[in-house]
């Protein structure tokens, strides 16, 4: 017999929060998102860049994030990548969502998606201030 808490749904993992304390919740599957490609900003020692901030990215940053290097927007078969477009929810880099936060550009972030893990480099109340509305 499996037990309630050994299921896992395709809107949350359970092994880990998200910043607001809660189970942290999927970011996105179309485009399919996360270190691990699970839809989640799931983290672990191996993604060293801590892919953990859930955004809703904007023309603006995409720009910004080809700009300093990191062509969002091209699409790469040969990595599966089909590039991103405004609307589009990825999870960023802590340090570059930061950066762009510092730059004006800073994408929305969905609170309950990004990994308690990005309080290591970004203050909650920056976070919070750039929430995305649901």
């Amino acid at each position: 017999m499996i037990a309630e808490d050994d299921v896992s749904d395709d809107t949350q993992t359970h092994e880990q929060q998200n910043v607001l304390g809660g189970p942290l919740l999927a970011c996105s599957y179309a485009p399919l998102t996360g270190f691990f490609r699970t839809g989640c900003c799931e983290t672990s020692d191996e993604d060293v860049g801590r892919h953990v901030v859930c955004v809703k990215v904007t023309q603006e940053f995409l720009e910004y994030s080809a700009s300093v290097g990191n062509d969002l927007s091209t699409p790469r078969p040969e990595l599966r990548f089909a590039g991103l477009k405004a609307g589009d929810r990825w999870c960023l880099c802590a340090a570059r969502w930061l950066e762009a936060y510092r730059e004006g550009v800073a994408p929305p972030v969905v609170l309950a998606a990004t990994h308690k893990a990005a309080l290591d480099v970004v203050p909650l109340d920056l976070l919070r201030a750039h929430a995305l509305e649901t």
